[in-house]
């Protein structure tokens, strides 16, 4: 148990790294997932293509869908996008940044889908084996058969059972060649997201870098101020309910009289554990001790989250307003006329 719960902690921690993780497991298992999926052509020309191209679009899409449902940052994002501004201004580039890096994680398994798919070639042959141009295969004494015999009889090629035109129309070089044009079309799907992910991780930061840099340090700060947050708020919440918890039993505590009373044991110089403990948990409240102030808090940092802005005391002063410049002033007066009053009072002497 301790060593899933550290497990835990390291993946919580490395959160990236936990990302790619499951984007690689997500990658293996659709790649496991088409190797045991049991693909059944209907060969009939109505249905094959849509059957094949279905095979070859659907469970990308689930695969896609499913990264964005298993990346944490899709809520930080949401929320993000439709918080109020408040004192925090939205940064449209921070936003982009999030939403690509997302994205570009839950692309992986749909493209090892298509890429696997397109390489096997079974539901390229399905789907276009009754479109595709056969006419060098067909033998000389058959030329004469109508477009629609010619038809029926390419789109029972992918089904080894049925197809009975080894006659007309040689079935394995048909396949062959079928799947010879799925497999240039798998390369090339290959070749050309590989080169877009280039572009996009490579050349990009190259002519943005500060931008760049930018926004991915504010996507970092955002994640890591709402992983914070919520560690804060399950601390407060154990804190409040350890310190809820004590004050009832005491509370009740007259009411229940024991008959033998055991006296506590205290440790050398008057100090009680318990007390101790109990302050520490009372100064991990941080002041908010009701719910309508807890409420309240959770509230505002919705609504109006404080600024990025760290200078205490330059805060402080735009919080006091004028009253603090006044006594400022005030004082350097005093401090300045006070040479005057006494230069004055030697002069009336003198007369």
């Amino acid at each position: 148990m301790d060593k899933f719960r550290i497990m835990v902690q390291f993946l919580q921690a490395n959160q990236e790294s936990f990302m790619n993780g499951i984007c690689g497991i997500m990658a293996l298992a659709s790649a496991q997932m088409y190797s045991s999926f049991e693909f059944t052509c209907p060969c009939l020309p109505d249905y094959n293509y849509a059957y094949g191209i279905g095979i070859l679009i659907v469970p990308p899409i689930w695969f896609f869908l499913l990264g964005y449902v298993l990346n944490n940052n899709i809520s930080v994002l949401t929320e993000e996008w439709k918080r109020p501004v408040g004192k925090r201004r939205k940064d449209p580039a921070v936003l982009r940044y999030m939403f690509s890096s997302m994205t570009q994680r839950a692309l992986i398994a749909p493209a090892v889908w298509v890429a696997v798919t397109l390489m096997d070639g079974k539901s390229f042959l399905c789907a276009f084996s009754a479109t595709t141009d056969l006419s060098q295969f067909i033998n000389d004494t058959y030329q004469s058969l109508s477009k629609k015999e010619l038809l029926k009889l390419q789109a029972r090629i992918p089904c080894k059972d049925v197809f009975d035109g080894h006659v007309v129309i040689p079935r394995e070089a048909s396949t062959r060649y079928i799947r010879c044009l799925s497999q240039a079309c798998g390369w090339t799907f290959l070749m050309v997201i590989t080169i877009a992910a280039f572009l996009i991780r490579a050349i990009r930061p190259c002519f943005t870098q500060a931008a760049f840099l930018k926004t991915k340090y504010w996507s970092h700060y955002i994640d890591t101020e709402r992983k914070l947050f919520d560690e804060t708020c399950k601390e407060h919440a154990k804190s409040f309910a350890k310190v809820c918890i004590q004050q009832y039993f005491e509370s009740i505590s007259g009411e229940i009289v024991p008959q033998f009373q055991l006296p506590t044991k205290k440790k050398k110089g008057g100090k009680d554990d318990d007390g101790e403990k109990q302050k520490s948990d009372e100064e991990k409240l941080l002041g908010v001790l009701k719910e309508e102030d807890m409420n309240k808090v959770l509230w505002n940092w919705h609504a109006c989250k404080p600024p990025l802005f760290l200078n205490k005391h330059a805060e402080d002063m735009n919080m006091n307003g004028h009253a603090h410049f006044d006594t400022l002033s005030f004082s350097d007066e005093h401090y300045t006329h006070t040479p005057v009053k006494n230069t004055a009072v030697a002069y009336y002497s003198k007369v």
